[in-house]
Formats: C-alpha cells, structure tokens, sequence
C-alpha cells in the first residue's frame, strides 16, 4: 500500500530508482567488490577471492538481505553474509576485510549523490535554457514594475527573465563548485585510524575511489563528515527557493485583476470542483508547497553533523528520509518549472492595460530626472513632480494633462517633452542590452 505521495504522486522515475532500495544496495556491494579488489592489487587479500567476491555480488538478492536483517538487525552486516553466501571456495571469508560499516555506506551514498547530481545538473541546464530564450524573446515587451505591490517604473518582461536565469547560472556553478567536496568516499575503518588495513591503508583508501572513480576524503573518523551533505541540501533549498520566488511571481501575475501571464491549460482540465470557469496556477502552486518541505531538510541534515565523538547512528535514521525526499522533490520542482516556463502565456493587451493603468503617473521618475537635467534641482524636481502627481491621483486626470497646465513646469518642459516623458517605451534604460549580454554569456557557457 502506498503512502507517502513520492510513492504516486511526486518525483521522477530516474531520480526514484537513484534512492531505491535495489539502487542502494547495488552501490553498497560495488563498494565492497571495490575494497576487495584494491587489497588484492596490494597483496592484503588473494586476487581470487577478490574475483570470486565481484562475480558474486550480483548474485545476491534484495530479499535475502532483507531476510538476514531481519534476524540480526544490522544493514551493513546482512550485505556482507549475502555476498559472502554467494562466494564459492573460501572467497568468503575476505568480504569486508578491514573496513567499518560505514566505508561501505558512506562511500556507497557517494556514489547515489554522483548520480542524483547528474540528474539534477541535466535538467538544471535545461531550466537555464528556456529561462535564456524567454528573456531573448520578451526583451522588448515593456510592462509595468512593481515595488510593494505597486506599480513602479516600467520594466521588461525580458529584465525579469534575465535575472531568473542569472540566478539559476549561480546555483549551476555553484554545484558544480561542491562537487569535490560532496561527491567523496572513505576506506577508514572503525575510528578513521585504517589500522585494520595496517600500513597500507592510505593505499587501499586511494585505489577504492579509483576504482569507483569519485574523490576522496583527506581525513574522517567513523563516518564522512556531514558538513559536505548538509551543503549539498543547502543548495537544493536554495534552489528551489529561487523557484518558488519565480511561481510566487507567475502566480501574482495570472491574478485576474492583473492577467498577464498564464500557466499553460490543457483542453479537457479541470480549475474547480464548483467553480467551471476557473483556471489555477496549480504547477507554481505545487512548486511553493514542495520547496517548503526542502528548506525544512537544512536544519536535519546540519543537525546530523554534531555526533557523539567518533559517530554515533542519529544521523543514519534521519539521512534516510532527508536525502532521498530533498533529492527527489528539488527534481521535480525542477521539471515542473522547466514545463511552467516552457509554455507559458502571455496576455499583451492585458500587459500594457497595466502598463497605462495610473494614466503616466509611473512616469514620475522620468519627468524628475529630465526637470534637474534642465537645471531644476533635484529635490526641488522631486516635489514638483510630487505634487503634481498627488494632483492627478486626486483629480483622475492623465498625469501629462496636469504637468501641462503646471507653469512652474511649463518653464522647462514643453508639450512635447512631456508627452515623450510619460511614454513608457521610451524609459526602460539599458534592460535590453543587460537581457543581450547576459543571454550571450551564459549561452557561451
């Protein structure tokens, strides 16, 4: 019986089958076949036994170990008495020789973290990709800024895409940067001292992770150490923040006051149980909903780096649950922002209602700046605009029309200056050329 929604409801299958029980255990024995090969290449254990040993590994069945654990309670120990079951001859007496529970399932979850990363990259990059296009392709559609709700100055709806992407270019390098430190495995032993492999333990260390072809740590006890994991979901949260902050602002905008944008809406899909006529942004809605529960990971897994001296198995519960849920609900947020982006709708007319809906008073800033240009000084310039716009609030009419009959401005401005001050299109700085070299920059990337 399913019961947690990842199970029917959230997530994709390559990211799932990551954090599978068969996945798991399919790393933890690549680890062991790894260790016994390294200690045959320098004579701990025979070659043959290291042979038998990675014949055997996948010989061995999910639902044996489960069967052994069962009877002894111990993860690490029913993998070990699996495999050696499956060795022929005495190969079995050399699984696990020298190593610590935790060689085997800290190096294995290395090697999880390597694929989810890959995943998570991927489509990363195509996030940035369609972020990129979108802010090429609207860099001239002028709209309406907004601070505290309320209209500002103009914008453009490439300005805004551009700065989502720059934002998603920094989480890419950043992951890319915490990969050395993430994506690591260790061969320590009981307490990090490796005197279980003797002399040469900082060998057999170095030829597993060669083997596995991931990094590994300089120094560790029983355990590798959780700062490296509690970056990595660090970055997830702040991934997805920066997507929910994206759906926060695609949902504002398909408001129905505002109207400007809309979720994609399928032909035979359904807003409301009573309310036929409605159309929901439910994927940025479910965005929002799911990056709270992947913030809700950080303190968990910081939490899980302050163990009793060597280790102690508080964080191994825990880790069960945050690294799989954090891994499999960044991704699909990802995917989903990836398909909300990807098709969204624009509402042009709706865009530039808004964009004329204070009748110029948005312009304020423009006339301000041309009056001190012409000598006006600039706070005088600003309570002269000041006024003049409270005059239109008040009055409702244009905000052109009252700075025409203002002679304090007439002074400095003609008719047409003031026309060509309140156009919108012509006050949007250099948003496009920002839009251009960003979009060639990081398509260069």
């Amino acid at each position: 019986m399913a019961i947690h929604p990842i199970e029917y409801r959230y997530g994709t299958e390559e990211m799932k089958f990551v954090w599978s029980e068969a996945n798991r255990l399919e790393k933890v024995m690549t680890v062991e076949a790894a260790l016994a090969k390294a200690e045959a290449d320098i004579g701990l254990i025979p070659k043959e036994a290291a042979d038998i040993i990675e014949a055997s590994i996948g010989k061995v069945e999910l639902e044996r170990v489960n069967e052994i654990e069962n009877e002894i309670h111990h993860d690490m120990m029913a993998v070990v008495i699996a495999v050696s079951e499956k060795c022929e001859e005495d190969a079995g007496k050399w699984v696990h020789f020298g190593a610590t529970s935790n060689d085997m399932l800290d190096t294995a979850t290395g090697l999880q973290l390597k694929e989810a990363v890959q995943i998570l990259e991927d489509k990363m990059q195509s996030l940035l990709d369609i972020l990129l296009l979108q802010a090429d392709e609207h860099k001239h559609l002028v709209c309406a800024g907004r601070t505290h709700g309320q209209i500002g100055v103009p914008t453009t709806y490439g300005l805004r895409f551009g700065i989502w992407a720059s934002e998603i270019a920094r989480h890419i390098e950043r992951l890319e940067q915490l990969k050395p430190r993430l994506l690591v495995g260790q061969m320590t032993g009981a307490v990090g001292t490796q005197a279980a492999f003797g002399k040469d333990g900082i060998e057999v260390q170095k030829r597993v992770m060669e083997y596995l072809e991931i990094g590994s740590v300089d120094v560790s006890n029983q355990i590798i150490q959780r700062d490296r994991h509690a970056e990595f979901v660090m970055w997830m949260a702040n991934t997805v923040t920066t997507i929910d902050k994206i759906a926060v602002e695609i949902r504002s905008l398909q408001r129905s006051e505002i109207a400007e944008v809309e979720e994609s809406f399928r032909k035979k899909q359904v807003g409301s149980s009573t309310m036929p006529h409605k159309r929901n942004p439910i994927k940025s809605e479910q965005i929002c909903g799911l990056a709270r529960i992947v913030r809700s990971m950080v303190e968990p897994e910081l939490l899980n780096n302050t163990l009793w001296d060597e280790r102690d198995l508080t964080n191994s519960s825990c880790e069960r649950i945050v690294f799989p849920e954090s891994c499999v609900l960044t991704d699909h947020i990802i995917k989903l922002a990836i398909g909300v982006i990807e098709n969204l709708r624009f509402y042009p007319e709706n865009i530039r209602r808004n964009l004329d809906l204070l009748k110029g008073l948005n312009m304020g800033e423009a006339v301000m700046i041309e009056l001190a240009k012409r000598g006006v000084g600039r706070q005088e310039a600003h309570e002269l605009v000041r006024s003049s716009a409270m005059e239109a609030h008040e009055s409702g009419m244009h905000f052109k029309e009252v700075l025409m009959a203002n002679p304090d401005v007439a002074n400095y401005l003609s008719e047409d200056d003031i026309i060509n001050l309140v156009d919108p299109d012509k006050y949007i700085g250099t948003a496009v050329e920002q839009v251009e070299m960003l979009v060639e920059k990081l398509k260069k990337n």
